[in-house]
């Protein structure tokens, strides 16, 4: 049987981005965790960590840092009953909003961006 155009090899390994899709797909993530919550960030994760080195530590920080407030929702949460919750589902929900635009701003400006350590427990890397 022949093929009436030749057959590419796979490829294997992903093949890495440029600066700027790096640069690209890192704000987005950070972005993305705003409206996705953990959703985004897991996605970007699993599909970009083999890309290259600034979208990998990117998309690792955005992962760590949704996964901690969604811990620190589900603490808030539960304690909210007492009523000692509340102020700290509030300052969850103005945290998940003030550092990814900080986190996107620094990934859009090509710049290496960890978020504060007692915002972010290290779950990947």
């Amino acid at each position: 049987m022949t093929y009436p155009y030749p057959q590419q090899p796979y490829a294997g390994a992903p093949q890495p981005m440029n600066p700027s899709d790096e640069k690209m797909w890192a704000t987005l993530t950070h972005i993305g965790g705003i409206f996705f919550s953990f959703l985004a960030p897991l996605i970007a994760y699993l599909v970009m960590r083999d890309r290259g080195p600034f979208v990998r530590a990117h998309t690792a920080a955005a992962l760590n840092f949704q996964l901690t407030l969604l811990i620190a929702y589900f603490a808030g949460g539960i304690l909210s009953v007492i009523l000692i919750g509340i102020p700290i589902l509030l300052a969850a929900g103005v945290i998940a909003i003030v550092f990814p635009i900080i986190a996107a701003v620094k990934a859009s400006g090509g710049i290496w961006y960890r978020y504060p350590s007692f915002l972010a427990i290290p779950f990947v890397s």
